[in-house]
């Protein structure tokens, strides 16, 4: 089985960071492959261009999202770890998922934007925010209605959303590596193969 873990914030040492690379390890421990893109890291360009829009008159797929789809094409599972930031993914993932996972990658067989591409394919998503995840979980930031669409329109099925509330500068390591076993943990029992 092979993951794409794709993660979003610009410092690949932050808590976001640990959880790809945890992710990234805990399926490479199960005889996994896997492939990172760290979004920050590779310079992804987020903002999505006329010519991309797929009934532009001069449509042409630019040659980074070529590159993007094609390291991607045969990849089982989708692992999105970002941060929530305004309550929300941060813009450089969302313009990724908008120009790399857009018409003719993800959706669009025959030509129909309601028609998947991405069937049988997995989402997993893990997020992080500073605000307790009690108050997260009431103001509605979490994002399993945008997992639920995104899976849908790509014909993916959602494995899990996994949020960790009070991620702080001042958060302890103990804390910090708790949450990275939980990672592992989560890995194990979507993933692990039976005896």
């Amino acid at each position: 089985m092979k993951h794409a873990v794709i993660f979003a914030h610009p410092v690949p040492q932050s808590f976001t960071g640990s959880v790809a690379s945890a992710y990234a390890k805990a399926v490479t421990g199960l005889g996994h492959s896997v492939l990172v893109r760290d979004l920050y890291g590779i310079g992804f360009d987020p903002c999505l261009k006329a010519r991309e829009l797929p009934f532009a008159s001069d449509f042409q797929i630019a040659p980074d999202i070529a590159q993007e789809r094609d390291l991607l094409k045969d990849c089982d599972v989708f692992a999105l770890v970002y941060p929530l930031w305004l309550n929300t993914l941060p813009a450089i993932l969302k313009g990724y998922l908008e120009r790399v996972f857009g018409f003719g990658f993800a959706y669009g067989a025959g030509g129909q934007s309601c028609n998947p591409l991405l069937n049988g394919r997995k989402l997993i998503s893990f997020t992080s925010s500073g605000a307790p995840a009690a108050w997260v979980t009431r103001t509605g930031a979490l994002q399993t209605q945008f997992d639920d669409y995104f899976a849908e329109l790509c014909g993916m099925s959602v494995l899990d959303h996994v949020h960790v509330g009070a991620v702080t500068p001042g958060a302890s390591a103990y804390f910090i590596q708790a949450r990275l076993e939980e990672v592992a943990n989560i890995i194990n029992t979507h993933f692990r193969r039976p005896l």
